[in-house]
């Protein structure tokens, strides 16, 4: 790239940037010379072919993931069936090790760890509960004659390959992020950086920012190596570049803005692109699922489809069978430990077993919700006294150490077992096994229309705040976890968040 001339004003160095443009010593000009043959360098010697195309690895990786779930699934499914005597088993093998590649491939297993969602060890658990679900339609549907018993044991190699891999790429987590160069104005990188630094299931590491015109970000540890003029200029690419080259990051997230769009942007990606680093474009859509998310073209615009969240058809009559089922399946299972824990709360403190409470269901309708008992008898009454020491904010009441609270009655909390009469309540139709937690009336009454979007579906036993720290988050915290559930669930995601609640009630963290 051939030298432009960079004006005085638009590059100094990362501590001039933080104040007003001062007048330039000898020094200072040095140092801005010097820095400018630093960036210069790389640009003009730097080969393309030194940064892997984005494309490239992650292609790869995927062709590799799937044939490994193909291959770990299908052959001892054929082996386990042939050993069993069941017909043809390598059709049957075959059909289940490419619903399972296929179930993973829609799943996003196979993406770019950037961009996949994240599933962890539990995910493949979740994966291979719909599996089940859809081979078990298949054998209906088809008139199968393969032993249903038979067949679940020959596809449980598959879930133990995948869990191992999930397992192996959740522990390499720290290797695969993305080291995250922002560029825009100072508003959009305030908004990008305050939403990339707040939650930590993602892959993007922020090392630095070029904000665009005369603001700066508001973060004051964010390094700022560079900044670009408000009008398009020469050395868009070359500042951003530099920056990208100085802190190694291998993305450029731009959020754009008035004096970023259009053909500015579309060069500054053509140097980016050309040079090998990765370019992003933030949007102004949050809390939206990828798989809701349809690009398309139309007269050189680049737009965005957004399916509208489930509310019914197919999935929703499946999510229905699959709550009555798992809980009428979980009493009958759990009726001696249910019989166990009655008895404990009832000879432990005085008081009925059980705790009935009114809460809000689904579009706002009340109904009664059970529990077992975790606190003395006059719990409500004393609530009042406690108010001042409630731990959380918004509407809810949380104490880490509730003086009401019984003994026996902190076990159950912290393992969650005062929640399990709650199936009763998805039995009815009231709740479902998963879903946002259901407020108390007078919680409900205090909701604003974003929070009130909580009870647009089905309160849940388990859910997002489940699995995501509990009582640990604050209310604004649990309100996003919800409504990103209310808006982009599905049965699949149903499936993962119930075998990742397994691993929250192990862990017990937020349990109080």
């Amino acid at each position: 790239m051939g030298h432009v001339e960079i004006p005085e004003t638009d590059i100094s160095g990362p501590v001039g940037l933080r104040g007003a443009p001062r007048p330039r010593t000898a020094a200072s000009r040095n140092r801005t010379a010097a820095l400018e043959q630093l960036w210069r360098a790389p640009t003009a010697q730097r080969d393309p072919a030194e940064r892997v195309p984005a494309r490239r690895k992650p292609v790869h990786r995927a062709s590799v993931g799937a044939l490994t779930d193909l291959l770990a699934l299908a052959g001892p499914a054929w082996l386990l069936l042939h050993l069993g005597e069941q017909p043809r088993p390598w059709l049957a093998a075959a059909v289940a090790g490419l619903l399972w590649t296929g179930l993973r491939g829609v799943r996003g297993r196979y993406a770019d760890p950037v961009r996949a969602e994240p599933g962890g060890a539990f995910g493949a658990l979740g994966d291979w509960l719909v599996l089940l679900g859809a081979l078990a339609v298949l054998h209906a549907a088809a008139g199968s004659s393969v032993d249903p018993a038979t067949a679940v044991v020959a596809v449980a190699p598959g879930l133990l390959v995948a869990t191992a891999v999930e397992g192996l790429r959740t522990g390499r987590r720290g290797r695969a992020v993305r080291k995250v160069l922002l560029v825009g104005e100072a508003a959009g990188l305030d908004r990008a950086a305050e939403l990339l630094n707040s939650r930590t299931d993602h892959a993007y590491q922020l090392v630095a920012a070029i904000p665009v015109g005369p603001g700066l970000p508001g973060f004051e540890n964010l390094q700022v190596p560079g900044r670009l003029a408000t009008s398009p200029a020469d050395d868009d690419v070359t500042t951003v570049l530099g920056g990208a080259y100085a802190h190694d990051a291998d993305l450029v997230l731009v959020a754009p803005g008035p004096q970023l769009t259009g053909d500015r942007l579309r060069r500054l990606g053509w140097g980016l692109h050309d040079a090998g680093v990765a370019l992003c474009v933030a949007s102004e859509l949050s809390g939206i699922a990828a798989g809701r998310v349809r690009p398309v073209t139309a007269a050189g615009l680049t737009l965005l489809h957004i399916a509208p969240p489930l509310r019914g058809g197919p999935q929703g009559v499946l999510k229905a069978a699959l709550d009555r089922g798992g809980a009428l399946f979980g009493l009958l299972v759990l009726a001696p430990l249910l019989l166990a824990v009655a008895l404990c709360v009832r000879f432990s403190s005085r008081g009925p077993v059980f705790h009935r409470q009114v809460r809000q269901g689904q579009h706002n309708r009340p109904f009664t919700m059970w529990k077992f008992r975790t606190m003395v008898a006059d719990a409500e009454a004393r609530k009042a006294q406690l108010s001042e020491d409630n731990e959380v904010d918004g509407p809810l009441f949380k104490m880490r150490q509730d003086p009401r609270v019984t003994p026996v009655g902190r076990t159950l909390r912290r393992t969650s077992i005062d929640e399990l009469p709650q199936l009763f309540n998805v039995l009815l139709g009231q709740m479902s096994l998963v879903g946002p937690r259901p407020p108390l009336p007078e919680e409900a009454s205090r909701y604003d229309e974003r929070e009130g979007r909580r009870l647009a579906v089905k309160p849940g036993l388990t859910g997002l705040w489940q699995v995501s720290g509990r009582s640990d988050l604050s209310w604004q915290e649990t309100v996003s976890l919800d409504l990103w559930y209310v808006d982009n669930w599905s049965v699949a995601t149903d499936m993962g968040l119930l075998a990742r609640t397994v691993r929250a009630v192990t862990d017990g963290r937020g349990a109080y």
